[in-house]
């Protein structure tokens, strides 16, 4: 089928005049034949400097006296055909192929590389490398599919594949990354969202197509791969090694905080994540053994994923409204995604914790909620990364990845190279505990006289008579061993947490979740 595409534009493309420069006139029958007014092929002069004279009569006329020309030196002309006059620029600015100029274009490039390449070049991959190199050039995320690389991306929908666990754009012709994931041999071996990929195993990057550098990044569970990055703050670059493994990432993680406050992580957006995301929630509530006060809904490092996934998610705690629309060129890309089911948390407060590696799904679920005024959203301006990929078949083994709308929030707001900017900043903060901050402490109990509390003293002597005997009397109990606090272990979230006891305290439980806390409770 590809022989029988390059056959058929060659025919087609060759066939055709080379259209001239000037606008084709209205009627056919007054236009001259291009062929006169264009060069001949062979003759032509890509770079549009003016040739040198080949006749007698334009030798006489630059030459009147009938001298010989000075040989000039090699140095002036290298000057001659290296340089260019502004006048001839500034006309082949104004020049605009037609389709079929631009079709013979190609046709003539495709022809000179399979006459004249020092070696012999295969056709299918020639004119894949076209194709491949064409769909780049538009932006980072269109790209073209051959069957494996179909397969790849049905993989990371379903949430198991090979490699190292990163998310990579294409940035400058060096590899971004957008967010290592969860429990992933990038994310252990220190991988961080930002990190500008240069080489792969002492193999330089710079202008390597995308699915080339993903390609050797994947292999064999087992194996080592060294990335050289990029970091901002770092003043020379790192070599990280990490060794692959088959990623299965659990999409949806959670935890109960503090009584009755929630924590769900979603680490991207895959086939099941809605479905995984409401299972887990009904799993805390009977953990919490009643209704939810608050949900922690952290998106961080959340490299995005399937848009139906991003769209369901946020169903899950809205009622009405739009969740995102698509905007493009065609009326299939004009598409508003609503929401439907009810609001499965009753109205509890949320706080969305977004970072800069939150992009694409994770941006949708966090400017919905926002633009709803369902959640507040904290942490730092996250990825922008707000088109929509397609994916198109163009063959039976081959596919194309393109770029065909835009997303945009509730309010209208979109997403592309803007991203989601957070209701509150949180800085990248590390905090430590004071090894001596026990030192100083000084309270009443510490003073010397200080009176009792009744309650507390008689009900600690009533535990020394209810100790003084038995086969333990006398041990010493180990104390057991503390926890880190929440604020060491993650500041981002432990911040998330007071806003939400706070919102909590303000924003009483409604009737209906009181109510259904209650029968959960029977």
């Amino acid at each position: 089928m590809m022989n029988r595409l390059i056959l058929g534009l060659l025919l087609l493309a060759l066939s055709a005049p080379l259209c001239a420069t000037e606008p084709m006139p209205a009627d056919p029958a007054d236009a001259e034949p291009a062929a006169e007014t264009a060069p001949d092929a062979g003759e032509s002069n890509p770079s549009g400097e003016q040739q040198a004279p080949d006749s007698a009569s334009d030798a006489e006329a630059a030459d009147p006296a009938g001298e010989e020309a000075p040989v000039e030196d090699e140095e002036t002309l290298d000057e001659e055909i290296n340089g260019t006059d502004q006048a001839a620029v500034e006309a082949l600015d104004q020049i605009e192929r037609t389709p079929l100029d631009t079709l013979r274009l190609f046709a003539e490039a495709y022809n000179r590389i399979k006459l004249n390449y020092v070696e012999e070049v295969n056709d299918n991959d020639l004119v894949e490398a076209a194709i491949r190199g064409m769909l780049e050039s538009l932006d980072p995320h269109s790209a073209f599919l051959v069957k494996e690389d179909y397969d790849e991306l049905q993989e990371s929908t379903q949430g198991e594949f090979g490699g190292l666990g990163i998310e990579i754009s294409l940035e400058n012709g060096l590899v971004r990354v957008i967010a290592p994931m969860d429990d992933t041999p990038a994310m252990e071996a220190g991988i961080k969202a930002g990190d500008l990929i240069i080489k792969l195993d002492d193999k330089p990057i710079k202008g390597m197509p995308l699915n080339k550098a993903v390609d050797m990044m994947r292999g064999k569970p087992g194996t080592d791969i060294t990335l050289t990055i990029l970091r901002d703050g770092e003043k020379r670059p790192l070599e990280i090694t990490v060794t692959r493994d088959i990623i299965q990432i659990a999409s949806v993680k959670g935890r109960v905080l503090d009584k009755q406050f929630a924590y769900l992580r979603v680490s991207n957006f895959q086939n099941a994540t809605a479905r995984d995301l409401v299972e887990k929630l009904q799993e805390l509530r009977k953990e919490i053994d009643g209704p939810i006060r608050g949900l922690v809904l952290d998106l961080r490092n959340n490299p995005g994923g399937v848009l139906n996934a991003a769209v369901s998610v946020s169903d899950v705690f809205l009622e009405s409204g739009i969740i995102v629309y698509t905007e493009g060129r065609t009326e299939d890309s004009r598409v508003k995604y609503a929401a439907k089911s009810e609001d499965m948390l009753l109205g509890a407060p949320i706080i969305v914790l977004v970072n800069e590696g939150s992009a694409s799904a994770s941006e949708i679920v966090a400017g919905a909620l926002q633009d709803h005024k369902r959640a507040v959203i904290m942490g730092e301006q996250t990825f922008g990364k707000g088109s929509v990929q397609t994916v198109v078949p163009v063959a039976d083994d081959a596919a194309i990845k393109l770029t065909t709308a835009r997303y945009y929030t509730p309010l209208g707001r979109s997403i592309q190279a803007e991203g989601i900017m957070p209701d509150i900043e949180l800085e990248k903060v590390s905090i430590t505990l004071d090894s001596n901050h026990d030192s100083i402490s000084l309270k009443e109990k510490d003073l010397s006289g200080h009176l009792e509390n009744g309650d507390a003293k008689e009900h600690a002597d009533d535990g020394k008579e209810a100790g003084s005997g038995g086969d333990d009397a006398g041990k010493e109990k180990k104390a057991p061993k503390a926890k880190k606090p929440l604020v060491v272990e993650d500041y981002a979230l432990s911040e998330a947490l007071n806003v939400l006891r706070a919102l909590a305290i303000v924003q009483p439980l409604t009737a209906a979740s009181q109510s259904q806390g209650d029968e959960e409770t029977d």
